[in-house]
């Protein structure tokens, strides 16, 4: 994304890091779980009726065509709804998001167990 003059500024001052510690602490807070997906899952390029991926999928091409199914897609929506897909099958079953082989060190999502409260508050104290 960075590639993108347009967008270049933005993403580069955009401090990722912190957005994902906010959400382990928000998470945390609520009792709730955090799913990390992936970042090589093809949630834009996947079809989520059929689950057909597409070999290429410009970023100037926000609505598409299934080839196989038919089913229209637009980017955001589908992206979206596989984005959902693959942290319920993690949530439910522990399932890998990607069936072949990842291009990164951990394949797949996993489940992210944010430190409780008594952790914290124990290493506060010592």
């Amino acid at each position: 994304m960075v590639k993108n003059h347009k967008l270049a500024r933005a993403i580069s001052d955009a401090n990722w890091g912190e957005l994902v510690r906010q959400l382990e602490y928000k998470a945390d807070w609520y009792g709730r779980e955090l799913i990390k997906i992936d970042r090589y899952f093809p949630s834009s390029k996947r079809c989520s009726n059929c689950g057909h991926v597409v070999e290429k999928l410009p970023l100037n091409i926000r609505e598409w065509d299934c080839p196989e199914c038919g089913c229209h897609h637009d980017r955001d929506i589908n992206a979206a709804i596989n984005i959902l897909a693959a942290g319920l099958a993690v949530s439910v079953c522990g399932a890998t998001v990607r069936p072949e082989e990842s291009k990164s060190r951990q394949a797949g999502a996993m489940k992210q167990k944010a430190p409780t409260r008594d952790a914290r508050e124990s290493r506060a104290v010592s």
